[in-house]
């Protein structure tokens, strides 16, 4: 089975970054293949990997669907086998990971169906993965519809504003609330220079979180992101790179 690693946390923490540095220093580590999910509507992650944005199964769905009510089917093809076949088009294919993007939430009207296929797709996938990242939607919606379950490792992601720290406290309560299938959570505290802490200290105590780790403040992904560099090109001199690399040692993802 692959082991999987969820990233969740308030928007503009810096979920998708936290999501890429994994990713990149599994790959660095030759720990390959890596899945890639972007569940956050806001896809940005293809762009921090260095790749063209895949076609959103949230577009798909839609189209799908619609295809699916029109279409009749022969004996030798079900509604499901179809769509398993159209959701494999979405799967990009990167050095040494492959990308799903899930875009834009359902619209109006029964997605049941197809959302059942998807976890299915999803489900045969994962198989043929040693890892599997999800870079979760911002808040708690994914967790309140269960989507986020199965997880080896929940990456907790908050910058030091309270309001950030207090959606952090909420989504850890939320997992335990929803008995989530979720084996370890980790508060990591994003885009924070280390003199920082002890300022914040007892609001970080407050979220019932282990803290993972501290990724400072680092003007390498700061530039490459605002330039739309992919953060593959970072040097192994980033500090945030680095800090993600001490995390996922700390948390017995690397040894």
């Amino acid at each position: 089975m692959a082991f999987t690693i969820a990233v969740a946390g308030k928007g503009g923490v810096g979920k998708t970054t936290i999501s890429a540095l994994v990713i990149i220093n599994l790959l660095k580590r030759g720990l390959k293949p890596v899945l890639a999910v972007d569940a956050d509507p806001n896809v940005n992650l293809n762009t921090l990997l260095g790749i063209q944005a895949p076609f959103e199964i949230g577009k798909l769905r839609e189209e799908a669907l619609e295809e699916v009510r029109k279409i009749d089917f022969s004996p030798g093809m079900s509604k499901a086998t179809y769509l398993e076949y159209e959701f494999q088009s979405c799967v990009t294919e990167g050095e040494g990971f492959d990308l799903i993007v899930m875009g834009r939430p359902e619209g109006p009207g029964c997605y049941c169906f197809a959302n059942d296929v998807l976890r299915t797709f999803i489900a045969k996938l994962t198989p043929n993965y040693r890892y599997v990242v999800i870079d979760s939607e911002a808040g708690m919606e994914h967790l309140s519809r269960r989507t986020t379950q199965n997880v080896d490792i929940l990456f907790i992601v908050s910058d030091s504003n309270p309001v950030a720290l207090k959606s952090a406290e909420r989504i850890n309560k939320l997992v335990d609330e929803l008995k989530l299938r979720i084996k370890k959570r980790y508060l990591v505290l994003n885009n924070l220079e280390n003199s920082f802490i002890l300022k914040i200290k007892e609001k970080v105590k407050k979220t019932g979180l282990e803290l993972g780790g501290i990724i400072p403040k680092d003007e390498m992904v700061f530039s490459f992101t605002l330039e739309e560099k992919p953060l593959t090109q970072l040097p192994s001199t980033s500090p945030a790179l680095l800090a993600v690399e001490n995390l996922l040692k700390k948390t017995e993802v690397l040894s």
